[in-house]
């Protein structure tokens, strides 16, 4: 007998799984050019008035926060920093009724400028993605030769107490993938916390090959080259990383092995595109218009049914392994990680 969809409560599936993480994309445009994510010439952006106002993912996030049992909030993009109203949105929600714990994923570009601004204004920490320490491998996968506003963004987070500074990087084969040790002592030296992501089939290019994957045991088999790595006994809980303590600790590893590894069983992520669509999951195929019922009058007790009735729909895995595999339309930078 299949359970029936509660009317009431926190963001529940049919598998029992309680989304109690928000991923808020706050706008699909972003200022570098990542080979494996967009092309050289960019893509056709939201228009401005399909994005959801600054009002209304304030609005947003406090239906999720107040009435669906959601704890922590994240900014992504695209790049959030390119955001006008960044600072104010995260003011309002810092300033929410419980308070969710608020943290940004950022390409690093501005963030020196803007992150003593963005502490003041209730943000709790940054997830910065770095895929290589070499200037001219940055700019070739980059297409932009931005690599020490990067590294002054890392730095200028730590300065301002946006702890603790995660970095996260895909290695893609030939690429960087001999980059794996360096980019550990890196983060060791400077007390961030890597995260290594296998290249997910999310491109907008739809060009992503498995077989070019550089797996979770390939990335832990290059850092043993150079360090000695055992299992964290720490409990992982809903966390997309696997850890590992580095040289008997207590500096960790994480590999997020989305592919290879998959944890769907355990996800608690409820996704929020920049124009106002819900995403169950991050490869849905399906999306569900809370900016349409907002913009037609909507009350947050509707709203929130409506979040209830998209997320109560969820899959119990992405299925990349299946034959029927289908790569969402939106790529990364729409979706927001």
């Amino acid at each position: 007998m299949t359970a029936a969809q509660p009317t009431d409560g926190p963001l529940v599936d049919r598998y029992g799984r309680v989304a109690r993480d928000l991923r808020v994309s706050l706008t699909d445009k972003c200022n570098l050019r990542c080979t494996y994510c967009m092309p050289a010439e960019g893509l056709p952006w939201l228009a401005g008035p399909q994005l959801l106002t600054d009002a209304e993912i304030v609005r947003l996030v406090r239906v999720a926060v107040r009435d669906l049992g959601v704890t922590e909030v994240r900014f992504t993009g695209g790049e959030p920093l390119i955001r006008p109203g960044l600072v104010g949105i995260v003011t309002e929600v810092a300033a929410l009724e419980p308070r969710p714990r608020i943290s940004l994923t950022t390409n690093g570009i501005g963030l020196a400028r803007l992150a003593p601004t963005l502490r003041a204004a209730g943000l709790d920490r940054v997830n910065v993605s770095l895929d290589t320490l070499d200037a001219g491998r940055f700019t070739r996968l980059t297409r932009r030769d931005r690599l020490a506003d990067v590294l002054a963004g890392l730095a200028g987070a730590t300065a301002a107490g946006l702890t603790p500074v995660k970095v996260n990087t895909v290695l893609m084969r030939g690429v960087n993938d001999d980059e794996a040790p360096a980019l550990l002592r890196f983060a060791l030296d400077h007390g961030y916390e890597l995260r290594f992501i296998e290249q997910m089939p999310l491109d907008a290019q739809h060009g992503w090959d498995r077989a070019a994957m550089v797996t979770a045991e390939e990335i832990l088999a290059a850092l043993r080259t150079t360090f000695d790595l055992r299992p964290d006994s720490a409990e992982r809980g809903a966390a997309p990383a696997e850890t590992w303590l580095v040289d008997g600790g207590p500096a960790r590893v994480g590999v997020i092995a989305s592919v290879t590894r998959p944890f769907c069983g355990d996800c608690d992520r409820t996704r929020l595109t920049a124009d106002g669509q819900v995403r169950a999951c991050l490869f849905a195929t399906e999306e569900s218009d809370l900016r349409g019922a907002l913009r037609a009058g909507a009350d947050d007790a509707e709203i929130a049914r409506r979040w209830r009735t998209a997320m109560w729909g969820k899959r119990a895995g992405h299925g990349i392994d299946d034959p029927t595999f289908l790569q969402p339309a939106r790529p990364m930078s729409a979706i927001g990680g």
